[in-house]
């Protein structure tokens, strides 16, 4: 057992083990705490992870999650040697069921994590008041923005290096940038599902927010990764 679950187990102040705390609770995120306990998240985050195509080593580096969500992919920069990772959120930390910090708050515990973490809205994320950082992640995020524009330029205005977005897609048969508007429930659901830009319109905003260059990678049907590139 290691010390991060020993420390959860032994001065637990309601005398519950570690797995029964995750167990108590939805998940967002799949994240492996050791010793075979992994959250029972619904998204598939390790195998995003591989198509994100992080860089495997990011040792010295500075990295911001913007919509950190449970946490999976700042525990995941962590790991790779970044010197600094801000998990930011807002919405995903105050809903209900799965969307809470409870999530983030105790895999943090559980790992001996060193992540820090900001309550702050997507719109109010500033060189000012976050710092900028080599690199930036905003996964899963694009789709639910009024203004995806506005939220591109808010990740490239603290973005030093490169900036991952992943995302849903339509219009991918469209032959210039375009964006499909969802109303009301009509994407998958949810009322809180915005927009659907094509990869075109994507890396339109990264070029017009001053990367030099930008890549696509396809994650699965609908869903794509994007790299902006300074």
């Amino acid at each position: 057992m290691d010390g991060a679950r020993r420390v959860w187990e032994t001065n637990a102040m309601d005398g519950d083990s570690l797995e029964a705390k995750v167990l108590a609770r939805d998940w967002f995120h799949r994240i492996d705490l050791g010793n075979g306990l992994v959250t029972p998240g619904i998204d598939d985050s390790p195998r995003k992870l591989d198509g994100l195509h992080l860089p495997a080593d990011l040792t010295g580096k500075s990295v911001l999650d913007i919509g950190a969500y449970d946490g999976f992919f700042s525990f995941a920069a962590e790991r790779r040697g970044a010197a600094r990772v801000l998990a930011t959120d807002k919405v995903c930390w105050n809903l209900y069921g799965m969307a809470t910090k409870g999530g983030f708050d105790l895999a943090k515990r559980a790992l001996g994590s060193r992540v820090e973490e900001l309550e702050i809205s997507v719109e109010d994320i500033t060189p000012e008041r976050v710092g900028t950082f080599d690199v930036v992640l905003m996964l899963g995020v694009l789709y639910h923005a009024e203004d995806p524009f506005r939220y591109v330029r808010i990740a490239s205005a603290v973005c030093r290096e490169l900036l991952i977005i992943e995302t849903h897609v339509d219009a991918e048969d469209y032959p210039r940038p375009a964006m499909v508007f969802y109303p009301g429930a009509t994407l998958n659901g949810d009322t809180t599902n915005w927009w659907g830009p094509n990869r075109a319109a994507v890396q339109g905003m990264l070029l017009e927010c001053g990367f030099r260059r930008t890549e696509a990678f396809e994650w699965s049907p609908h869903r794509v990764v994007f790299h902006g590139v300074r």
